[in-house]
């Protein structure tokens, strides 16, 4: 599908599909063969958009999307963009790589599904290129991408530190609409970029159990993988933060912490599969090496939060 890409990545998100809300990042289940089981994840996606989530993700990193080969990530892409066109939803699809021209190469694939409104690219990884070489890198992104870009800043795993100024310097960029931020806590550099965002950029929380206090601070929703299990109550504290209503917010925020706390307990996405399988929503726990199914503890202790959220 030939388009012209150069133009497409100018374009930035329309306003019935900002960023805000709860983007759910859909785990990729699997069934007894150890294959994908596609209407175990269309039940997931219509179920997280029947509680009230703005968009879905696919092929983000709780999706074990490295886990899967070309045919199987096209798999997953196909189902999301088939129930976000049905329902009108937000499709974002992970994409990228740490090689500046291979994440071209990614980027370039999405004009397969023109349902996609966003994709989900993450700071290079392991090479720790410097700021003004992360820059340079989605200033490339963002000029070839048929979609506009969310930038993924996840320190903590890309061993690439960013300050606030080079953060709004990649949220200046044309093409750039938006950041699922997970600096792993919040510090200085947290506040200093939600009291200062360049025009028409918004930041998703990602780090599940700081969603409340960065929606406090400004972010306009998150990408959420806890929310796999709660997606009503998250959509209800976005809800409430955007509301004023604080005191709701609070009771509701720290609830939700604690959730995402036990849901995190082991790399995830594990404990989450092996809370949706014990509630009957995915056929099987599994996960792919290098990755171990959760103990049944973590699995045990993540459905006590669950019930113990106020009403």
């Amino acid at each position: 599908m030939a388009q012209d890409t150069t133009q497409n990545a100018a374009r930035t998100l329309s306003p019935a599909a900002s960023l805000h809300g709860i983007h759910l990042p859909l785990v990729t289940p699997f069934d007894r063969a150890g294959e994908v089981a596609a209407e175990a994840l269309e039940g997931l996606a219509h179920e997280a958009l029947d509680a009230g989530a703005t968009g879905i993700v696919a092929l983000g990193t709780t999706a074990e999307s490295a886990a899967l080969d070309e045919a199987e990530r096209d798999l997953v892409t196909d189902v999301c963009a088939r129930v976000c066109r049905e329902r009108g939803a937000v499709l974002t699809v992970g994409a990228g790589a740490s090689g500046t021209r291979a994440a071209e190469a990614s980027l370039a694939r999405l004009a397969r599904w023109p349902g996609a409104r966003a994709a989900l690219v993450t700071v290079p990884s392991f090479v720790r290129p410097s700021a003004a070489g992360v820059l340079a890198h989605f200033t490339r992104l963002a000029e070839v991408s048929p979609v506009p870009l969310i930038v993924y800043h996840i320190p903590y795993r890309t061993g690439q530190p960013l300050n606030a100024a080079a953060l709004r310097a990649i949220g200046a960029l044309p093409g750039v609409a938006g950041m699922k931020y997970s600096g792993g806590g919040i510090g200085e550099d947290t506040v200093a970029l939600l009291g200062d965002l360049p025009p028409g950029f918004e930041v998703l929380a990602g780090d599940d159990a700081y969603v409340s206090p960065l929606l406090a601070l400004g972010a306009t929703g998150g990408i959420l993988a806890s929310a796999h299990l709660a997606t009503a109550r998250f959509v209800e504290l976005a809800e409430a933060w955007r509301a004023g209503d604080a005191a709701r917010a609070r009771l509701l925020g720290h609830a939700l912490a604690r959730l995402s706390a036990a849901a995190f307990a082991e790399p995830n996405p594990t404990v989450v599969k092996g809370a949706l399988h014990a509630l009957g929503r995915i056929p099987t726990p599994d996960v792919r090496l290098p990755l171990l199914p959760a103990s049944e503890a973590s699995v045990a202790a993540t459905l006590e939060r669950l019930t113990e959220l106020p009403a």
